[in-house]
């Protein structure tokens, strides 16, 4: 267990989306940066919404279509309800799921949340995903997850805070390796393509609080999934992968900056 105190005045990624989210783990530095970055980009809650809602459905399609029954979390934030295990574990009462995230905050919330159904099994590895090595030796890694069995690997709304310095694609290619055939990789990627002006804006907010941004194009997007068989409809801004016709109908596109995917390691 880490021994870091939450710094608290600070703003943090992952508290700033709880907020947004109408969470409840957040400080007053959080609130402060999530007020400042939704009135440079009011759609901002929107946005963190269907991202969020993407992640939904994508663990939902992996483990009711797919059938993956083992999910590898990287980057997880804040276990926000419903999180990964309670949706796949929700199809599947044997599926197992391992979160990994380095916020000491994310670790003392998990330790209270993460419990899943009897049948199954979740575990917390407290690492940083730019150590891939790290992560895969980690023993809660080993022992939850079979190697022998496809793993759904989900980077969820992560990379973007992955400058060029830390090679993100190489890192999730790094990740994937050791996962067999048949597994799975679920992205988020965020984007200024479709709002630049105003996703520029929220940038600077975010880099003026020390978390510098890179945001991706669509054809960097892509390179997330070299060598990879997308599932359809393939690379598309997140509220258009499988809507579910709650409402994503109606979103429009300029209020999302993040791209989304779901791809099968073939072999």
């Amino acid at each position: 267990m880490s021994a870091d105190p939450v710094d608290t005045e600070t703003a943090h990624s992952a508290r700033i989306y709880d907020y947004i989210l109408g969470g409840k783990d957040h400080y007053p530095a959080d609130r402060e940066a999530g007020d400042a970055m939704a009135r440079e980009w009011p759609a901002l809650p929107v946005h963190m919404r269907a991202n969020r809602d993407f992640m939904n459905r994508a663990v939902c399609y992996l483990a009711e279509e797919a059938g993956i029954r083992q999910f590898l979390d990287v980057g997880s934030g804040i276990p926000t309800s419903p999180n990964i295990h309670e949706i796949a574990q929700s199809v599947a009462p044997g599926a197992r799921v391992v979160y990994v995230d380095n916020d000491p905050l994310v670790l003392a919330l998990s330790q209270g949340r993460l419990s899943g159904t009897a049948q199954g099994r979740t575990a917390y590895v407290e690492a940083d995903m730019r150590e891939p090595a790290a992560v895969l030796d980690s023993p809660a890694f080993r022992e939850t997850l079979d190697l022998g069995e496809p793993v759904a690997l989900a980077v969820i709304a992560i990379v973007h805070f992955m400058l060029d310095e830390h090679d993100a694609v190489g890192i999730v290619r790094r990740l994937l390796e050791p996962l067999p055939a048949g597994s799975y990789l679920a992205m988020s990627i965020g984007t200024a393509e479709f709002a630049p002006d105003e996703v520029g804006r929220v940038a600077r907010e975010y880099a003026a609080r020390g978390m510098p941004m890179r945001l991706r194009t669509r054809s960097e997007a892509e390179e997330f999934f070299t060598g990879l068989d997308l599932v359809e409809p393939g690379i598309v801004q997140v509220h258009k992968w499988r809507p579910d016709g709650t409402g994503t109908e109606a979103i429009r596109d300029e209020d999302i900056a993040m791209y989304g995917a779901v791809a099968r390691k073939p072999g």
